[in-house]
């Protein structure tokens, strides 16, 4: 018999769980969507486990001993347990705090650590592909800190240039950020090794995964991160929620950036004393319904079988790789098709990658235009915009064909 990472996807069965992609727009076209690396679509059950937490339990956690609230506290705490497991963090919830999104992820890091730790003579080390997350980040810590931020370049097939990576990171270095999936190449960079030359120096490493964790099995232990951040949104869960994995023993020295309640062992007038990992990270209300959800989603991504997921959109963005290769008129980013994510970034010559995405749309194919918030990067690469279309793992070979034919109506249209 065979195992579940041998078997295709059932697509068909999978769409039939997100009714949103039946959802018909203009004049009663279906929705093509083909911008999952912006957001996923969710399914069914992990709305239905945020509806049963609302109808059923809904209560303040870690704030009352009666039955409701005791429930809901076991629920979000059980969450973290499962999204530790689930990028491979053996700590649980010691290793893993929730936060409103990748980007907070990254904020909690750089102020928490970065702003007490880095100083004049200090470098952080990001790559040129850093979604805005990363590099505005680190940028504005520098800027506070006297500490001085490099990037490693890539090659003319958008890779990460390890040697200069190599050079770059010195024994000044304090930390290493890097994107694990390029959000607009689709370049998957080698995290491991990166790893080992950033501890080989005494630095730290941060891992922004929100483009890998929804797609590829991911095994922070493994890797050997110190740090790795992720997004709910992408990897078929709700909006408002991410996890920030940290090593045990770095999140426990760290101080908090936010402060408020639920985050508190003792408070007096004149000096307080900060709760465990995570709730020291974790100040206010929480969104619990959310990290329902949020463990839901992992829960039907390991269902799913995530190395199914990734193969699958691996014969899709080479599918649709094939068929822009068939015209001298579409520029491709990034690496070849057996390198990469599954996103593809173009431009249609003589087409404005938002004038391209605006006549998809009237094709009703959903498709992202702009600098994908990696504007330094589309300076590296000549062009001020491009466009992406990015899958997942209820996509079709069908609808890049009509993504192709869209583009073919843009050709005649500006031709």
């Amino acid at each position: 018999m065979s195992t579940q990472t041998e078997e295709s996807l059932d697509v068909e069965r999978l769409r039939s769980e997100f009714p949103i992609l039946e959802r018909e727009v203009g004049d009663g076209q279906r929705v093509v969507y083909l911008d999952n690396a912006a957001t996923s679509q969710t399914p069914d059950r992990v709305v239905d486990a945020m509806s049963d937490y609302y109808r059923g339990t809904n209560a303040n956690v870690h704030r009352g001993i009666h039955h409701l609230s005791q429930e809901s506290s076991v629920a979000y705490e059980e969450a973290h347990d499962r999204l530790a497991e689930f990028v491979g963090a053996s700590g649980g919830r010691s290793e893993m705090v929730f936060t409103k999104n990748t980007t907070e992820g990254l904020n909690l890091v750089a102020f928490a650590w970065g702003l007490r730790e880095l100083g004049p003579g200090d470098e952080v080390v990001l790559s040129e592909m850093e979604h805005h997350s990363a590099l505005v980040t680190w940028q504005q810590i520098a800027e506070r800190t006297g500490a001085d931020v490099k990037f490693i370049g890539i090659d003319d097939a958008g890779r990460l240039d390890m040697d200069h990576a190599k050079e770059l990171i010195t024994d000044d270095t304090e930390m290493v950020s890097v994107t694990h999936v390029s959000n607009t190449l689709g370049t998957i960079n080698p995290i491991a090794d990166l790893a080992k030359v950033a501890h080989d120096h005494g630095s730290f490493i941060f891992v922004d995964g929100a483009q890998a964790v929804p797609h590829q099995r991911v095994d922070v232990e493994a890797l050997d991160v110190d740090f790795y951040a992720f997004s709910g949104h992408k990897m078929c869960g709700p909006t408002g929620i991410g996890g920030l994995y940290g090593k045990e023993d770095l999140l426990a020295a760290m101080e908090p950036f936010m402060y408020g309640g639920g985050m508190v062992r003792k408070v007096a007038f004149d000096r307080t004393t900060w709760a465990e990992v995570p709730e020291k990270f974790e100040a206010g209300t929480p969104p619990i319904a959310e990290a329902i959800g949020f463990a839901e989603a992992a829960d039907y991504l390991d269902d799913v079988g995530l190395e199914r997921i990734d193969r699958h959109e691996r014969e899709l963005v080479e599918y649709a790789m094939d068929r822009m290769d068939e015209s001298d008129d579409i520029e491709v980013y990034g690496p070849p098709a057996d390198e990469r994510a599954g996103l593809v970034s173009f431009n249609l010559e003589g087409v404005h990658a938002h004038d391209l995405a605006s006549i998809m749309n009237d094709h009703a194919v959903a498709i992202r235009p702009g600098d994908h918030c990696t504007q330094p990067l589309h300076d590296v690469l000549g062009t001020a915009a491009s466009a992406r279309a990015s899958f997942y793992l209820y996509n079709t070979e069908a609808e890049v064909d009509e993504l192709i034919a869209a583009i073919d109506d843009a050709r005649q249209l500006f031709g």
